[in-house]
């Protein structure tokens, strides 16, 4: 992982937390369907950070940060759906649930404070 913001190394290591989550589901729980769910948003939070990394310009860099923000509220919700349909325990969804809380404060207080250095250069 060579991208060495915050933001970045939490958001990979959580894509991995989700892959290993999704072989769990698979593996032990025989769970096939709900769980490609989370693979998916929960993988492609870091692609869109290290996107905005490499954007073209701070709107560029503030709308990649959006998706990304987006994509962990996604995950969010498929956690939700993973807990209240029983694959997930109490203590599961707790800590992984925590985790993408802690990235979704995170993206928003880039994303606040992107704006509004954009807006002060502006006016």
């Amino acid at each position: 992982m060579n991208n060495k913001s915050v933001i970045g190394e939490k958001s990979f290591r959580f894509a991995v937390r989700i892959v290993k989550l999704y072989k769990y589901l698979c593996d032990s729980k025989k769970e096939f369907v709900l769980s490609k769910q989370p693979l998916r948003s929960g993988t492609s939070i870091g692609a869109n950070v290290r996107e905005a990394h490499n954007g073209e310009s701070k709107a560029d860099f503030i709308h990649k940060m959006g998706i990304a923000q987006k994509e962990t509220d996604e995950t969010v919700y498929w956690l939700e759906q993973l807990y209240e349909t029983e694959y997930l325990s109490q203590n599961e969804f707790d800590s992984i649930n925590g985790e993408a809380s802690e990235i979704l404060k995170i993206l928003n207080s880039i994303i606040l404070t992107s704006k509004q250095k954009q807006h002060k250069l502006h006016n």
